[in-house]
């Protein structure tokens, strides 16, 4: 059902209100605003309609409204109005956002802090590959007659190494083979195409080198999943300061999931075109986070790689103030690491210096 304008008006005007107070709203409150020029009945009855459509819910112990899960992603899709930054706030942000490029994982630990800060809300911060990561080349090193090192070198230019000992001896021949094979067969692929019958037609490929197929494919998957992107959370704790939190055993819950790092909507977001994303609600996977909301935005770091910054709080959150700030720093992010794109800018174990030691059975 499309909602008339007089309805919508009056939502918006319900969720301001309780975002400021996290008070049930009565419709006398509304009746009292300057620019309601609807009568205390009219405004009664439409509030009673919303509450019938799901928009509006009533808590038992009290004769004014609050805001449903579902009127709050109309009020997010439809009736949010721009927020417009202040001078103070983005001279804020700015100075929050004057550090020290160093390594990209540090980086983003410092991200999710600043935006932790100028929101007073669990935020986190993620760094992660706009594609998928893959094998760039193969190189096979006979170490002696019982070994060899197994040398990958990954599309983000990362070079990863490890000895694979064997229980029979391994000529130079056969590992010239199979490096072929590895490299005609499983180069440019993410994990996620790394099926059966790809192995199989790389241990065809690899003839009398066939066994030692399935060990390096064991060793690339686990680097490229490895590669995926990590969460940085913080400031957990200002949960507590928000009224919806008063309740430890309820704060505990979202606690413990948010110190997990599991923020669902995440690899999704990361995909999608839209720069900012936000889940009301019960649009969170998790069962602990279904009384919160999610708001995302993300930013360009360059080398193929993409930044996302966001916050986690009660569903009553100012959204459009926590949007703008949002998407102001992600802006602001995302000209600093163009601007400051340098070798030192690297993510975590970028190379590997020694060969691992692995045995094979």
């Amino acid at each position: 059902m499309e909602l008339s304008d007089r309805k919508k008006k009056i939502l918006r005007a319900i969720v301001d209100q309780y975002i400021r107070t996290a008070e049930p709203v009565a419709s006398k409150t509304i009746a009292q605003m300057p620019d309601m020029d609807f009568s205390s009945a009219t405004i009664r009855n439409e509030m009673a309609d919303l509450t019938s459509l799901g928009y509006l819910e009533q808590p038992h112990t009290s004769a004014g409204r609050v805001p449903s899960a579902a009127g709050y992603r109309l009020y997010v899709d439809e009736l949010m109005q721009n927020y417009r930054l202040s001078v103070d706030e983005t001279k804020s942000i700015n100075q929050a956002m004057e550090l020290k490029l160093q390594e990209l994982d540090k980086v983003m630990s410092q991200v999710g802090k600043m935006v932790s800060k100028i929101t007073n809300l669990p935020a986190y911060a993620i760094a992660a590959r706009s594609g998928g990561l893959t094998v760039r080349r193969f190189d096979l090193i006979l170490a002696d007659k019982n070994s060899f090192i197994l040398v990958v070198m990954l599309s983000d230019n990362s070079v990863k190494n490890k000895l694979i000992r064997l229980p029979v001896d391994v000529g130079d021949a056969e590992l010239k083979l199979l490096a072929a094979a590895l490299n005609a067969g499983v180069t440019d692929l993410t994990a996620d195409r790394f099926t059966p019958e790809l192995l199989a037609r790389v241990q065809r490929s690899a003839d009398g080198a066939a066994g030692l197929v399935p060990v390096i494919m064991d060793f690339v998957t686990g680097l490229l999943q490895d590669q995926q992107e990590e969460v940085f959370m913080t400031g957990q704790a200002k949960l507590l300061g928000h009224p919806e939190y008063h309740d430890l055993e309820k704060a505990q819950k979202v606690l413990s999931t948010l110190d997990e790092g599991v923020i669902s909507g995440l690899p999704a977001a990361l995909s999608s075109d839209s720069r900012t994303q936000i889940l009301v609600g019960p649009e969170n996977v998790s069962r602990e986070l279904r009384d919160t909301s999610v708001v995302m935005t993300k930013f360009d770091i360059g080398d193929g790689m993409q930044g996302m910054i966001g916050v986690v709080g009660p569903t009553r959150m100012d959204y459009a103030q926590i949007t703008a700030r949002l998407s102001y720093f992600a802006e602001n992010l995302g000209r600093m690491f163009q601007k400051n794109q340098t070798p030192a800018l690297q993510g975590p174990g970028e190379h590997n210096d020694s060969p691992e030691d692995t045995d094979h059975e």
